[in-house]
């Protein structure tokens, strides 16, 4: 156990897992109004370089690119396609398109960082 608290860790084993959106940076919408029902998660699955979860709506697949604490999801990646309520999981995936560096502060929150400012923060699951 480490006596730090605000520990940030860089290592990728620290992305292993699943994680449940907490935050997101999405003006003039409140993170209850976007995600009335479920919270979007994503898992990473470092053996496989890949990364899965759900937009609180649709389910998303693709592989997992990561350099250092550079993470991207630009690349094309898979999502179903029901019809959606609401604009949770449109503002979720043109979030995640910003996001160029992660974060794992006390190994169970994760930070999605575009720039210098983080845009999503996650909870471990």
């Amino acid at each position: 156990m480490s006596s730090d608290s605000s520990k940030t860790t860089l290592s990728h084993s620290s992305l292993e897992g699943t994680w449940q959106l907490n935050y997101l940076m999405a003006p003039g919408k409140s993170f209850e109004e976007l995600y009335l029902d479920k919270k979007p998660e994503i898992k990473f699955e470092l053996g496989e370089k890949r990364f899965s979860g759900n937009t609180s709506c649709n389910s998303f697949t693709g592989k997992l690119n990561l350099d250092g604490n550079k993470i991207s999801f630009r690349d094309p990646y898979v999502m179903t396609k029901m019809m959606c309520p609401g604009e949770g999981e449109s503002v979720f995936t043109q979030t995640l398109n910003k996001v160029n560096t992660y974060a794992v502060t006390d190994g169970n929150t994760l930070n999605f960082i575009s720039g210098d400012i983080a845009i999503m923060r996650f909870t471990k699951k």
